[in-house]
Order: C-alpha cells, then sequence, then structure tokens
C-alpha cells in the first residue's frame, strides 16, 4: 500500500528554519516526480518546490526561491524541505505528494499532476 508521511512541522519565529521529510512506504520515490505543497488559512493550496526524475530538476515558486531547499534521498526513500527565513504569511500545512514517472521527467507545480498525497504537517511562523 501507498503512504506519504509528512513530519518536522511546528512552531518557529519568524525567520527561523525547519526540515520537512515526507517518508514514502510501498514505493520507491526514485521513480517518482515529488513536490510540496501548502496551504494557509483561508487560501487555496500552492506549490512551493518540486523534484524531478531527470537529474538536477528541481523548481520552487518564485516566493521562495533562495530560502528553501529540496533534496532527495534515496537510501531512506525520503524527500526533504529545508525552509530557512520563514516568513509568518507562509503559516499552514504542508503537503507532499508523488507521481510515478515511466521515464525521466521534469517536475510540475500542479497539483493535478500529483497521484499521491500525505496528510500534512503544520508549520507555523509566529512570533
Amino acid at each position: 500500500q501507498v503512504h506519504l508521511v509528512e513530519s518536522g512541522g511546528g512552531l518557529v519565529q519568524p525567520g527561523g528554519s525547519l526540515r520537512l521529510s515526507c517518508a514514502a512506504s510501498g514505493f520507491t520515490l526514485d521513480y517518482h516526480s515529488i513536490a510540496w505543497f501548502r496551504q494557509a488559512p483561508g487560501k487555496e493550496r500552492e506549490g512551493v518546490s518540486c523534484i524531478g526524475t531527470t537529474d538536477g530538476n528541481i523548481d520552487y515558486a518564485d516566493s521562495v526561491k533562495g530560502r528553501f531547499t529540496i533534496s532527495r534521498d534515496s537510501a531512506k526513500n525520503t524527500v526533504y524541505l529545508q525552509m530557512d527565513s520563514l516568513r509568518p504569511e507562509e503559516t499552514g500545512v504542508y503537503y507532499c505528494a508523488a507521481v510515478e514517472e515511466e521515464l525521466p521527467r521534469i517536475c510540475i507545480l500542479r497539483e493535478y499532476e500529483y497521484d499521491y498525497w500525505g496528510q500534512g504537517t503544520q508549520v507555523t511562523a509566529s512570533s
């Protein structure tokens, strides 16, 4: 059975850092594009970052470029999102999502591209 489990959320002061983890079971993440999305209270879910199955393919939303870093650990079957310089407006539930790629492919930061979703982890940037 396919599962994605996010962890690492919590409360941090503005300007602080968190590292989110997305652990997969039931499938190998190496053959999947993986994305992080977030949903702030009262707002639509938006794409944050993704990592594809072509070498070096990574994408970020403009608002997080230079502050967030996505990475994949194949040995642990886990994808991480390092978030630095967090802002209050980035408070919300963060979700990871996956889609299997039959061929090497760049990732796309659109919800409809992804078949598997985790349950989300709460991130709160507040003083």
